[in-house]
């Protein structure tokens, strides 16, 4: 069957349905009207060899916060149920990812606890609200139940500094979700567990 999930999730201010296939090909068809964060979605489904398939809408009236949140909780509880108990995963990932003059750095740990540790000096892009992309990922630890940090260690442009955090987190996130050839059968835990 593999590892996929389908989840849906309405509000009074956002409407996310999304599916996500963990072993994919890196595919994304996304009807999304923020175009910006649509790019970032491909990107980290291009970099993770993840296939997302979304559709979104929420009160873009107000601002953009509200989707951009929904849209990070929806894509982590997508990993969350597509990774099942966690049996065979590596569990941890790191990327160290050069985006022009960015240097962006990724680590995580599939936990069963959430936590974010985010570090990155964003000024404004037009048209988009960039203050949302710590919330995006902060809905995504807490859905998913991961620890992951994520840095800027240097960097000029806002537009290479999010794309190259988003590149850095699906090449993480795909390793760690990655199943270990070595121990397929087993959870990476010495609690036997990972809740």
């Amino acid at each position: 069957m593999g590892r996929i999930a389908e989840i849906e999730r309405t509000t009074k201010e956002t409407s996310i349905l999304m599916k996500l296939n963990l072993d994919g090909m890196g595919e994304a068809k996304l009807d999304y009207p923020i175009g910006f964060m649509a790019h970032m979605l491909s990107s980290f489904a291009k970099h993770g060899l993840f296939d997302i398939d979304a559709r979104a809408k929420g009160d873009l009236d107000v601002d953009q916060h509200h989707l951009v949140e929904d849209t990070g909780i929806v894509l982590g509880q997508c990993f969350a149920k597509a990774m099942g108990d966690r049996r065979g995963i590596r569990r941890v990932g790191s990327c160290l990812f050069p985006m022009d003059e960015t240097l962006a750095r990724s680590a995580v740990d599939i936990s069963g606890r959430s936590c974010l540790v985010f570090e990155a000096a964003l000024s404004e892009i037009p048209g988009f609200q960039t203050d949302t992309i710590h919330d995006f990922w902060q809905g995504f630890v807490s859905s998913a139940g991961i620890t992951l940090h994520l840095e800027i260690l240097r960097g000029r442009s806002c537009h290479h500094k999010i794309e190259a955090l988003f590149k850095a987190a699906a090449h993480s996130l795909r390793e760690a979700c990655e199943i270990d050839s070595a121990a397929p059968g087993l959870i990476p835990s010495t609690k036997g567990v990972i809740v």
